[in-house]
C-alpha cells in the first residue's frame, strides 16, 4: 500500500482536503498527526510528565489536565520553547505513523494511506513517503483563519505562522499541490480529481 503525505501551513486547509479525499477514496487509511499529539497530552503519563518536567505545573489545571492554549502562548512565543515541546512530542507521533505506514506497506491491494502531517519538511520526514500534497493559500487568508475561526489573537498568528517554513518553499517541494484560498467548492473538487488519480 503506497504512503501518501498531506501538508501545508497551518489554517491552510490539510484536514479539509484529507476529508474530502476520505469521501471520494472509501477505502483510504488516514492517520492525523495533530489528533494523536492530542491524544498524547491528553493521557500519555510520559509525554504528561515530560511537559510537567520542562514547563511546570502551572500548564495544567487543578484536575491535572494540560491547557493546550496556554501552552500554545507560551510556546509560540519562545522558539526554544517550542523545540522543547517537539522533542518531547514529535519523536513518539513519528514513531506511529511510521509503524502504521510500515504496516500498511505490507498490506496487499492498492489502497494508500495518508498522512496528514504539518510538519512534514520540517521534522525531515519526506523520504518516507511516496507522493507528498502540500495544501496551500495565502499568507493573508491563513491569518484570518487562525483569528477569524480559531480565535487567534493577530501576534500570536504570525508567531504560528512564521514558526513553520514559508507555503512557498513547501510548494516547491510538493508533488502535488493543492490551492485553498476560496470556497469549500474549490478544494472539494480538487480533491475528487487527485481521488481519481490515486484509484487509477
Amino acid at each position: 500500500m503506497p504512503v501518501l503525505g498531506i501538508t501545508g501551513g497551518i489554517a491552510s486547509g490539510k484536514t479539509l482536503f484529507t476529508e474530502c479525499l476520505s469521501s471520494y477514496c472509501p477505502s483510504l487509511r488516514v492517520f492525523d498527526a495533530d489528533r494523536c499529539a492530542r491524544e498524547l497530552t491528553a493521557s500519555d503519563p510520559a509525554i504528561l510528565a515530560g511537559i510537567r518536567d520542562y514547563f511546570g505545573s502551572g500548564v495544567f489545571d487543578a484536575s491535572g489536565a494540560l491547557q493546550r492554549s496556554s501552552l500554545r502562548g507560551i510556546v509560540f512565543s519562545d522558539p526554544q520553547k517550542r523545540k522543547a515541546l517537539e522533542a518531547i512530542l514529535h519523536p513518539a507521533i513519528r514513531r506511529a505513523w511510521l509503524d502504521l505506514a510500515r504496516a500498511v506497506r505490507e498490506e496487499p491491494g492498492s489502497p494508500w494511506l495518508a498522512v496528514d502531517i504539518p510538519l512534514l519538511f520540517e521534522t525531515a520526514a519526506e523520504i518516507h513517503f511516496d507522493h507528498i500534497v502540500v495544501v496551500a493559500c495565502s499568507a493573508h487568508t491563513q491569518r484570518r483563519r487562525l483569528m477569524e475561526k480559531r480565535h487567534i489573537p493577530p501576534a500570536l498568528a504570525d508567531s504560528m505562522i512564521a514558526a513553520q517554513l514559508p507555503l512557498v518553499t513547501k510548494i516547491h517541494r510538493a508533488n502535488t499541490v493543492v490551492w485553498n484560498d476560496g470556497l469549500t467548492q474549490g478544494i472539494q473538487s480538487q480533491a475528487a480529481l487527485f481521488a481519481q488519480t490515486l484509484l487509477s
